[in-house]
């Protein structure tokens, strides 16, 4: 059963994590104001919540689920998806560095929205987060379905 929890968990917190990342990349757009800053680096704070959570529950499904560790720990498929995860979670930090700056100008002054120079920047990370994300199911498919040699 408990195996089944984790499970469950896992996969409603990486699907959680793919609508958050597709709605921060919707949402950033030249023009948003201080209250639409809000509400993106809300976002953008439960996304690191949730990836957080992700590697709690990960690692709680590697040592305490049905297959065991050495499954795990001994599968190149599975470190494939580690790092593939620690690289979107390297693309990620520049956006989230970059909201707190815009939310702090916002808040200093009143008239400051993005410019189409300041979501191109982001996007730049962003759209690479997005590919290695969209990786990492299949990573995890080849995990459990790839023969090892």
């Amino acid at each position: 059963m408990t195996d089944l929890i984790l499970a469950l968990a896992h996969h409603f917190l990486v699907f959680g994590l793919a609508a958050l990342l597709a709605a921060e990349a919707a949402m950033l757009r030249p023009g948003l104001t201080a209250s639409q800053l809000s509400r993106l680096a809300f976002i953008d704070n439960l996304y690191g919540v949730f990836a957080g959570l992700i590697l709690i529950v990960g690692f709680g499904r590697v040592f305490y689920g049905v297959h065991g560790s050495q499954l795990f720990l001994s599968n190149p498929w599975f470190w494939a998806k580690i790092v593939a995860f620690f690289i979107v979670g390297i693309l990620s930090a520049p956006p989230t560095v970059r909201l707190i700056v815009w939310r702090r100008r916002a808040k200093a002054d009143s008239s400051f929205v993005l410019t189409q120079d300041d979501v191109r920047w982001v996007r730049w990370f962003i759209i690479p987060e997005i590919v290695v994300f969209a990786c990492i199911p299949l990573l995890a498919a080849a995990m459990v379905r790839v023969p090892l040699m």
